[in-house]
């Protein structure tokens, strides 16, 4: 088939939307509960998909006793019946996540071996449950987060220092509960699905120290300021490590790779032949398009390394560095979206879409865009200069003045971003 500009489109649409279909709660956390405990059942847990994943588990069981709190993100509500929700800021914490924090440790203390602590962790748990350890302040957490968030830091090196400047993170909140089971259902959003880092691992053992905590706030040049540089400089209140909560387990029950493989079988149904080439890819975002574009272009002119019409697929987060100067209005995802399009120059037959699966690219309402051959073009007779405007970090920007935004309002999970480039 020839494909036009709409069915394009039109693929990459459908191609997003079974990725996230592929993670909704509703669809896959029954069949990983466990069985139901002599004792009581407390769920708690944090995320933006908490709350979904609350009403979940009352639906799957709708006659058991249980009662517990859940900390999702604003706007990230749905109704539960036994379970309460709280609502919290992201990415950087405010008072509310700090209160839900205090509430879901204090749900768990005081329970026995037959009881049940069941633990709801998917993305954005990690500020959206933020309570500081001891000796710090709210406003001390708030200030190391916004600049891990600057900085180009991986969610991985984020985490190891967020974990240690937490009073439930790391393992705690799970040592908080024994000697009570615990089971987590985790929704992975981090490249690599590593349990310690979904969330910062609230009920998993903690790899890292305090002494790589210190050194990434070096590597990175953060000046911490002198609560937080004393709580780093000691080690005696290590989080728990390897081999310690023999009583808690994890579950995950969403992956960037179970997305993408659903992504892929649609693709195949489209007469698209899907590659992906990774579900945890990292770097910067704009080089990360650059690569791409180069793919794509070898694919279209020397049908390498597989024939058109294809789809490369990719999962993983990427980064976005800001520098000195001033920086416009962008997420991760338009940021790779508009560094493709400018490595691409109006390639023909090529066209690309990426997103956050959680439907919000970074703080602005999208989830990401939409690139096509006349991309640059429109930009240019819309009056912006789209190289000017991927150094300034504007490609939100952009995509919003030529109506190529992807509006999808919270999608209620998160696994990461989608990067689907389609080459006919």
């Amino acid at each position: 088939m020839a494909w036009n500009d709409g069915q394009a489109r039109t693929a990459l649409g459908q191609v997003f939307e079974a990725s996230i279909a592929a993670a909704d709660p509703r669809r896959v956390l029954a069949p990983y509960l466990p069985a139901r405990p002599r004792g009581r059942i407390v769920v708690v847990g944090a995320g933006k998909s908490a709350a979904v994943m609350a009403a979940a588990v009352e639906d799957a069981w709708p006659d058991a006793d249980l009662h517990g709190v859940v900390v999702t993100r604003y706007g990230h509500a749905v109704p539960t019946r036994h379970i309460e929700v709280i609502e919290s800021s992201h990415p950087v914490p405010d008072a509310n996540g700090e209160a839900g924090a205090r509430r879901v440790l204090e749900s768990v203390r005081g329970l026995g071996p037959d009881d049940l602590v069941l633990a709801l962790m998917s993305g954005g748990a990690s500020a959206l449950m933020a309570l500081p350890a001891p000796g710090l302040t709210l406003a001390d957490k708030q200030v190391v987060n916004r600049a891990l968030l600057a900085c180009g830091a991986t969610i991985s090196e984020m985490n190891c220092v967020r974990k240690h400047l937490s009073a439930i993170k790391g393992g705690r909140l799970a040592a908080a509960a024994a000697p009570a089971r615990v089971v987590t259902l985790a929704i992975s959003d981090v490249p690599g699905d590593d349990p310690a880092v979904i969330g910062s691992g609230p009920t998993v053992p903690d790899p890292t120290t305090f002494a790589q905590a210190r050194a990434l706030l070096a590597r990175y040049h953060i000046t911490p300021s002198p609560a937080v540089a004393a709580r780093l400089a000691q080690d005696a209140d290590e989080t728990p490590k390897p081999g310690s909560l023999a009583h808690a387990e994890l579950h995950l029950i969403a992956t960037p790779a179970m997305a993408l493989a659903a992504a892929a079988e649609t693709a195949r149904g489209l007469g698209l032949t899907p590659l992906i080439l990774g579900d945890a890819l990292e770097g910067e975002s704009r080089e990360m398009g650059t690569v791409m574009a180069g793919i794509a272009r070898s694919i279209a002119t020397h049908g390498l390394p597989l024939a058109a019409p294809a789809l490369l697929l990719s999962g993983g987060e990427t980064t976005v560095t800001i520098g000195q100067g001033p920086a416009g209005r962008g997420g991760r995802n338009t940021e790779f979206l508009l560094g493709l399009a400018v490595a691409l120059a109006g390639a023909p037959g090529i066209w690309a879409a990426a997103g956050d699966t959680d439907g919000i690219d970074g703080t602005d309402d999208a989830a990401g865009a939409i690139v096509a051959p006349d991309t640059l073009a429109r930009a240019r007779a819309a009056g912006l200069d789209p190289r000017a405007m991927l150094d300034g970090h504007d490609s939100y920007s952009l995509f919003d003045a030529i109506g190529d935004l992807i509006r999808t309002g919270p999608t209620l999970t998160n696994v990461n971003d989608i990067r689907a480039v389609l080459i006919a």
